[in-house]
């Protein structure tokens, strides 16, 4: 019975997961380079890549939607949100260099329309019989925020998440990540369940 749960839930994140994905990326896709001018070396990018392993630093971007990137892996470091063709990152925005993660975003709202319209985000999910997956979680306001007060942390999030998933009517979260849009860090891919 436990294994039902777990392999239920498993299915669960894994076709939200490809719902998001798809649904993030249908009008995105993005060629970065090297160097300035789009020159150089380049990779085409049309999905969210957590580890790139690039093996040079990149100066240029060709956008087609907005990107994040990020100087480390798994969406981490002093990310940048770009949403156009850009030249030149390094004059334009203080760039660094390095890119080792990259993906698509959507302006701080989840990729899926409102139910009968508006501008707030939805609460969309993937619900089973013992979890419901929240690619981007919101409430009425919009998003929910990782960490309310202070600097964002795991601790603060996993509090966030559980809030959450109790107002959804589930127990605790079983898994739940952060995602910066913005400069603002947002919960992202929380699992809700009723198990302890």
């Amino acid at each position: 019975m436990a294994f039902s749960r777990l392999r239920t839930a498993v299915l669960i994140g894994a076709t939200a997961g490809t719902l998001w994905a798809g649904a993030a990326t249908a009008q995105s896709a993005a060629t970065i380079y090297r160097d300035p001018g789009f020159r150089g070396p380049a990779v085409s990018v049309e999905r969210a890549n957590p580890d790139m392993k690039l093996n040079f630093q990149v100066f240029s971007i060709r956008a087609q939607g907005k990107w994040e990137l990020c100087p480390q892996p798994n969406f981490r470091g002093n990310c940048l949100i770009v949403g156009q063709n850009t030249s030149d990152l390094r004059q334009n925005y203080g760039w660094a260099g390095p890119l080792q993660s990259m993906r698509p975003v959507n302006d701080g709202r989840p990729p899926f329309p409102p139910p009968g319209g508006g501008n707030k985000p939805a609460a969309q999910s993937l619900r089973g019989m013992g979890a419901e997956f929240f690619p981007a979680p919101a409430d009425n306001n919009g998003r929910v925020l990782a960490c309310l007060r202070g600097a964002n942390s795991a601790e603060c999030a996993s509090t966030s998440a559980d809030r959450f998933c109790v107002s959804r009517g589930w127990r605790r979260a079983k898994h739940s990540a952060m995602e910066t849009v913005s400069r603002q860090t947002f919960l992202a891919d929380v699992l809700c369940v009723n198990t302890h």
